[in-house]
Parts: C-alpha cells; structure tokens; sequence
C-alpha cells in the first residue's frame, strides 16, 4: 500500500530515455536539467531489451553499464535529488515480457509495463512485428498488409495484447495506455466513440483496477500532437474506477523533462482526482494535485 504523504512535493518524471536507447543526452544530463528545474525525483526506463535489435532498445549487452551508471548518479546526487533505476518493458507473447525471470532478476526500482510492436507471426523478429508507434507511414502499411485494412482488427490486437500483459504482470506502471490512437486516429474508420473500441478499452481498465496498478498519464504528445495517454474522455473512466495515476513526460530530450506535466495536472484535477502517485524515499506515495 502506498504510504501518505505529509507534503505537496517538487515536480519529478518516472520515463525518460537516455543514450542508452533512443535518448539524445546521456543520463548525467538529464539530471541536470531535472535539478534545473527543482525536481524532487527522476527515474530513468529505458526501452528493455528484446529477442531482436532495434534502433529504440537497449541491447542486454548494456545491461550492467546503465545500471553501474543510474547507481553511479544516486551516490553522485545523494540528497540533491531522488534519482531512481527503471526500465520500460516491453509485451510481445508470453515469452517476453515484464515477468520473465531476465526481468525480474534486475535490481530496478520500477518498471513500465508497455506494448510498441504486436507480433503477427514467430519467430520474434522485427520483421515479423507491426509497430503501432513511430511514423504513421509505417502504422498505415502494417494495418494494410496484415490486418485487411481493418483498423479495427489491429485495435482488437492490441487491446487484446495489452490484457495479457496485465495478466502477465511483473510490471508496477501500465504505460501510454492508449498508444494505439496516436496513429489509430488518423487512419480512416477510426472512432473513438465506437463500442469497438470503447468496450475493450473499458474491459482493459476494469483488469488494470483489479490488479491494482497504477497508470501513466503521458504528456509526450500532449504539446507536439494534441494528445495526450490516455485520451482525456477516459479520465473519469480511471477515476472512477479508483485507479492511481502518475504523470510522466517520456521525453528523449533534456529540455522536455517537464513537458506537460502542468497540463496534464489541470485535467486530472479537473476529472475529480486529488493525488498522484509516486515514489518519494523509495516507497510508493499519494501526492496531492496542487
């Protein structure tokens, strides 16, 4: 159970991407313009390492340098700043995932459980995977070629997918919830409203409240595309369902460690929830909504 809080606290950011994937300043420099800003705590989640390569994720190779370096940092800023080891984790199947001992064997301080691809064939290989972020050329190709066309056949997929990986568990943040509508909504035949795509997401919330886990108010988008994760018709849904949020920025760039989060704060005050969680002296933590 988280523990109350005694305070209202500094801003902070739970996922962030470094050089170690496909962030554009080392982790050092994070911490700096975190500390610029008066952050309380930062927490990097670099994207996990998979069965294949890619230019997003970390290779196991890096392993133990990125965590020599997190560690390195906490000791370097030791009551400056909470400085804290994640890793956003990627579901593909039922053989990689948050829950796999390679994961749980890791000394992290907390992990992002998230889906990027959905395999539509094995062996796990990139070539074998549709990646529902990155370039909507790409998204527009994958729904073509291997779902008919059927923007809904690809959201049934990944709401499906998202289900497992809940069932799955090993994972304490469920990341960008709804990542599906970034590109979803500009393809055509995509309905926000539609029962096809309430009802699922619906189900997926009801799971997530039922394990108790928290879910992650992502700003990347929010200044860049208008978006925000979850869209904001589904606030109420979370709140109403008791389910805790954080906010995070998931930046790749120093100056966006912020970004949105004010925003982002707003909204959620304004869908009735007065706390957010997070960790605060190495505990889960309710902290009010200023």
């Amino acid at each position: 159970m988280p523990r109350s809080p005694n305070s209202s606290m500094q801003p902070s950011n739970f996922h962030s991407h470094c050089t170690f994937c496909d962030g554009h300043s080392d982790p050092e420099d994070f911490i700096g313009a975190a500390l610029s800003q008066r952050f309380r705590a930062y927490g990097f989640s670099s994207h996990s390492p998979l069965p294949f390569e890619t230019a997003w994720n970390m290779s196991a190779s890096d392993m133990p340098a990125y965590l020599h370096e997190i560690a390195r940092l906490k000791e370097k800023y030791k009551g400056q700043i909470e400085i804290y080891a994640g890793l956003e984790i990627d579901y593909l199947d039922e053989t990689c995932n948050a829950s796999i001992p390679y994961f749980r064997s890791l000394p992290l301080d907390y992990r992002i459980g998230a889906i990027h691809f959905l395999p539509w064939r094995l062996p796990l290989e990139e070539d074998n995977m549709s990646c529902i972020d990155g370039r909507y050329e790409s998204f527009a190709e994958a729904v073509a070629k291997h779902y008919g066309g059927d923007i809904r056949l690809i959201t049934k997929h990944y709401f499906e997918s998202s289900m497992r990986m809940v069932e799955a568990g090993g994972f304490d943040i469920v990341g960008h919830p709804d990542k599906i509508y970034m590109n979803g909504s500009l393809y055509p035949g995509f309905d926000l409203s539609a029962d096809w795509y309430c009802k699922p997401f619906a189900a997926f919330l009801d799971l997530i409240a039922e394990k108790e886990l928290t879910v992650e108010v992502n700003t990347k988008n929010l200044h860049r595309k208008n978006q925000i994760y979850p869209h904001i018709n589904m606030f109420r849904e979370l709140r109403r369902r008791n389910i805790p949020v954080i906010v995070n920025s998931d930046c790749h760039f120093t100056a966006l460690v912020n970004d949105g989060r004010t925003e982002a704060l707003a909204l959620l005050k304004d869908a009735g929830f007065r706390t957010t969680r997070e960790l605060a002296g190495g505990e889960w933590t309710d902290i009010p909504v200023e």
